[in-house]
C-alpha cells in the first residue's frame, strides 16, 4: 500500500502541468450535456497512452477498465458544462457563447485523468492489488442525470464499489471535505401550467385571474408542503421561472411556474410528488383555472457507506496530511451519482477549490474559479483510494 502511495504521488507531481493544462482545455471549449464528444475524444487519447481499455458508449460517455484479475473498484468523473456565460477573463475562459464549466466538471474530468495515469503506472509496476474502471459521465447536470445511462450499460457490472469527488469552493485548496451518510439532497423539477379564462384587469371577477392563482402557487406550495410533509425530511420549492402576460391591464389565459423541489430524506423523496400534486390542485380551486403540473422526478441523494468515507479520510491522512481533512454539511445541491450508490456502495467527498484567504466563487456562476492545484490533489485522492480499497 505504501509502496503504491508512494508511487501515485510521484507520477501525478510528474503530470501536474499537463493535467492543468488539460482542464484550461476543456474549460476552453466546454460542451453540453450529451454533445460531449471532443471532450471525450481528447480523454480517450489519455486513457490509451497509459493502457486503459477504452469502451465509449452510445450517445456519449467513457467506461475504461484497467486490470484483469480481482475485486473492481469503480471512479466517476463528470463531463458536461452549464448553459451559462463564462465571465471569466482568464486566457482559457470559454469560447464557445453561453456554455461553460461553471460547476467545475473540467477539474473533475482532469483529476480522473490523472488517477488514471498514475493507476496505470502502478499496475505496469504490479502495485494494483485487483481492476479499476473508469466512468467519464456525460449529462450530469440534466435531470435524471446520465449516471443512469452508463449503469443501462454495464458501467456498474461486477463493481464492489464506487467514489467521486466533487469541487467545494468553501473548503481551502490542499483539503478534501468528507461526510458518511447523505452528502448531497434529492432534486427534482417541477413545473405548474395554469390556464384559464382571461380578461380586463377591471373585471377579475369574470375572469378567473390567473396572475393571481399563480402567484398563490408559487407562495403557498412551499407553505403547505411544510406542513404535509415530516420537517426533518427538509423539503425546499424554489422557483427559477415565472410567466404569465404581455400587458399590465390584461389578465392571461395562461403562465407557468418552473422551479425545482429539494429534499434531504430519500423515504420523503419517494412520496413528494403525490402530495405537491394534490397541493397544487387544492391552492388553485378557488380560483376557476385549471392546473397541469409537470414533476420529473430527479435524482436520489448521495448517500455515502461509512467504509468508503474511512477510505477517503485514509487515503487524505497519507496523501495530503492527516489535518488536510474536514467534515462537511449535507447540501440541497442534487447530484446524479446518487443513482449509483443505490447499486453498490460507495462515498463523493468535496475537493478543494479555493485559494486560502482568497474570494470565493460559487458554483454554477459565471465567474466561478478554482485554484489549479486541486487537480493535482483530486487526482492524489482518486488514485490513493481505488488502491486502498482493493486493498481492503
Amino acid at each position: 500500500m505504501d509502496a503504491a502511495l508512494n508511487l501515485i504521488d510521484s507520477v501525478v507531481g510528474k503530470y501536474d502541468a499537463e493535467l492543468v493544462d488539460l482542464r484550461r482545455d476543456l474549460h476552453s471549449h466546454p460542451e453540453l450535456a450529451w454533445r460531449e464528444s471532443r471532450t471525450l475524444n481528447v480523454v480517450q487519447a489519455h486513457l490509451e497512452r497509459c493502457g486503459w481499455r477504452v469502451v465509449r458508449t452510445p450517445r456519449s460517455g467513457i467506461v475504461a477498465d484497467l486490470g484483469t484479475a480481482g475485486p473492481l473498484v469503480a471512479l466517476r468523473a463528470d463531463v458536461d458544462a452549464l448553459p451559462i456565460e463564462d465571465l471569466t477573463e482568464d486566457p482559457w475562459r470559454s469560447q464557445v457563447p453561453g456554455v461553460a464549466h461553471a460547476c467545475g466538471h473540467d477539474v473533475h474530468t482532469a483529476a480522473l485523468v490523472g488517477a488514471a495515469h498514475a493507476l496505470g503506472a502502478a499496475h505496469e509496476q504490479d502495485l494494483l492489488p485487483g481492476r479499476v474502471r473508469l466512468l467519464f459521465q456525460p449529462a450530469e447536470e440534466v435531470m435524471p442525470g446520465g449516471a443512469r445511462h452508463l449503469i443501462n450499460h454495464g458501467a456498474l457490472d461486477g463493481v464492489e464499489r464506487i467514489f467521486a469527488l466533487h469541487c467545494e469552493p468553501s473548503v481551502d485548496v490542499g483539503a478534501v471535505g468528507l461526510r458518511v451518510g447523505p452528502i448531497t439532497s434529492a432534486a427534482d423539477r417541477i413545473d405548474v401550467r395554469l390556464e384559464g379564462q382571461g380578461g380586463h384587469t377591471s373585471r377579475p371577477h369574470l375572469t378567473g385571474d390567473l396572475t393571481f392563482a399563480l402567484a398563490k402557487i408559487t407562495s403557498e406550495l412551499p407553505a403547505v408542503l411544510s406542513r404535509r410533509m415530516d420537517p426533518r425530511a427538509g423539503v425546499s420549492v424554489v422557483w427559477g421561472m415565472l410567466r404569465a402576460g404581455a400587458a399590465a391591464n390584461v389578465i392571461p389565459d395562461r403562465g407557468i411556474a418552473s422551479g425545482t423541489v429539494r429534499i434531504l430524506d430519500a423515504k420523503a423523496w419517494a412520496s413528494c410528488q403525490a402530495v405537491v400534486r394534490e397541493a397544487v390542485m387544492d391552492i388553485v380551486r378557488p380560483y376557476g383555472v385549471t392546473a397541469n403540473v409537470d414533476y420529473l422526478q430527479g435524482v436520489p441523494p448521495v448517500v455515502n457507506d461509512a467504509a468508503s468515507v474511512a477510505m477517503l479520510a485514509g487515503v487524505a491522512d497519507e496523501l495530503l496530511g492527516p489535518h488536510h481533512r474536514t467534515e462537511v454539511g449535507q447540501s440541497l445541491g442534487g447530484e446524479d451519482f446518487g443513482w449509483y450508490l443505490e447499486q453498490v456502495p460507495g462515498a463523493m467527498f468535496r475537493l478543494g477549490t479555493r485559494t486560502a484567504g482568497g474570494p470565493r466563487y460559487d458554483l454554477h456562476q459565471g465567474d466561478f474559479a478554482v485554484d489549479e492545484q486541486a487537480i493535482g490533489h483530486g487526482a492524489r485522492m482518486m488514485a490513493g483510494v481505488a488502491v486502498r480499497a482493493l486493498t481492503r
